[in-house]
């Protein structure tokens, strides 16, 4: 399980994921920058246009629980 096509040989991906797995385990996480940072102009842009995206759909939920997403006015076709 988890072999390709090939009995019993890695493909490139394999070996690359195999090699960085050592290295983490010895160097510890690639990402140790913090979390805690002001938030740039650009980020405050992106922010708001992601908040008015996700302003013009809703949620439906089905009797069986499933849920779907449809648009809330399905003639503004302003965001899309």
């Amino acid at each position: 399980m988890g072999k390709g096509n090939y009995e019993g040989k890695e493909n490139a991906s394999q070996r690359f994921m195999r090699a960085t797995g050592r290295l983490r385990a010895i160097f510890g996480p690639a990402n140790r920058s913090s979390l805690v940072h002001d938030m740039t102009e650009e980020n405050r842009r992106l922010l708001a246009q992601r908040e008015a995206e996700t302003q013009q759909w809703e949620t439906v939920t089905r009797p069986d629980g499933s849920t779907y997403v449809v648009p809330r006015n399905p003639e503004d076709k302003s965001l899309r």
